[in-house]
């Protein structure tokens, strides 16, 4: 999800910007003047309540404003993310804003300002009141907007200047060029923000090969917490040599083990676009784990895809597999495979929950063929990708 706040004096552009970048990544528009004025003319309960507050001449508390977001996000299906506009204005709001989108499971990605001279704002603006008629646009007006704008805002900059994800565009140019700017400076927001995929499902359930191919496509680093465990038994290692009686009798390991891999495979990419995770997480607890790791490595989940395939289906694979060069040690034994597949549906289900109380839970068909497998998982894949 990519989430932008455009941020910008009266008359820097930000609405004609607002308009091609919405249409660009597939964003919803948030603009709280706009909801404001729709909400009075559709004669809803909260624009009743606005337009009183409003015609006596006060300011609507950061309560409504919240319940007034907060609305229209979620009335919006199949986005992007969202373009925030006029919002937040003052860091109060700003933290109202991180409040709202961590309810979502998401952030704010970058924090767009549109820097505009004075007097060429004064400029645009008288102009405008010109075309538009709006006597209410005079000097003072404008000066006194303007004043008010860079009081309350600058603080709402150092915010997002501390967090690290403040970009100045310089307004001056035309609007292709501005455009161009702000299109650079998210794609320099995206490239910095890892992406990362776990892929769920059933020993059987075909993550491996579609891990692998996803990996490839969009220059991920897959991280197999299986295999890395089997090549530590290969080479001999304490942490194989610790694992080996938990492969052999199809139980999951000891999670330290496992934190170790993967700590070790995310240290080694430090510069990576971002991780497929399989076969880890199986728990609730590995779940808290997986999210504390990646967190310390100023990083999240971004979305989780299982693969689903009936228990018969899953044996017969298993069954086939264990009489080819790919056999693991726990694909020969039948009753070994039932247990794994039993364990796999305690724990899982539990994972499964804690994924689609984020939002972040998609599942898909793993019965059908390799190829339309894949294709679906890549449509997933591309809506978070941009």
């Amino acid at each position: 999800m990519l989430n932008i706040a455009l941020f910008g004096p009266p008359g820097a552009g930000k609405g004609t910007q607002s308009k091609r970048l919405i249409e660009k990544y597939n964003l919803a528009y948030i603009s709280t003047g706009d909801m404001l004025r729709e909400e009075i003319a559709n004669d809803t309960e909260i624009g009743r309540i606005a337009a009183a507050v409003i015609n006596k001449g006060h300011l609507l508390s950061d309560e409504f404003i919240v319940q007034l977001i907060e609305k229209r996000l979620m009335d919006y299906k199949n986005v992007n993310g969202f373009l925030f506009d006029g919002f937040p204005r003052t860091t109060v709001q700003a933290y109202i804003l991180e409040g709202i989108l961590l309810k979502m499971n998401t952030s704010l990605d970058c924090m767009l300002s549109l820097e505009v001279p004075f007097d060429e704002l004064k400029r645009r603006m008288l102009e405008r009141a010109k075309i538009e008629n709006r006597v209410d646009d005079t000097e003072e007006v404008i000066e006194n907007r303007f004043q008010e704008y860079r009081e309350k805002t600058v603080p709402v900059a150092n915010f997002y200047k501390e967090k690290g994800i403040y970009y100045p565009i310089d307004g001056m140019g035309g609007m292709d060029n501005v455009f161009d700017q702000l299109t650079s400076a998210i794609e320099k927001t995206h490239e910095e923000s890892k992406k990362n995929f776990i892929i769920m499902g059933a020993p059987g359930a075909g993550k491996g090969t579609q891990c692998k191919r996803l990996a490839e496509k969009y220059g991920l680093v897959f991280v197999p917490t299986g295999s890395m465990i089997r090549d530590e038994i290969e080479s001999g290692s304490l942490l194989g040599q610790h694992a080996v009686s938990y492969i052999e009798k199809g139980d999951i390991v000891p999670d330290e083990i496992a934190i170790k891999l993967i700590e070790r495979r995310l240290k080694e990419h430090p510069n990576a676009k971002g991780f497929i995770f399989k076969g880890f997480p199986r728990t609730i607890v590995q779940a808290y784990i997986l999210d504390g790791l990646l967190l310390k490595h100023n990083s999240k989940t971004t979305t989780v895809i299982n693969l689903e395939v009936p228990t018969l289906e899953s044996i017969r694979r298993l069954s086939k597999r264990g009489k080819t060069f790919n056999k693991r040690p726990y694909d020969k034994d039948t009753d070994i495979i039932i247990r794994r597949l039993e364990r796999h549906e305690t724990f899982t289900s539990k994972v499964v929950d804690f994924y689609e109380r984020q939002g972040k839970h998609n599942e898909i068909d793993g019965t059908d063929s390799e190829d339309l497998v894949f294709a679906k998982m890549c449509k997933i894949f591309d809506k978070h990708m941009i």
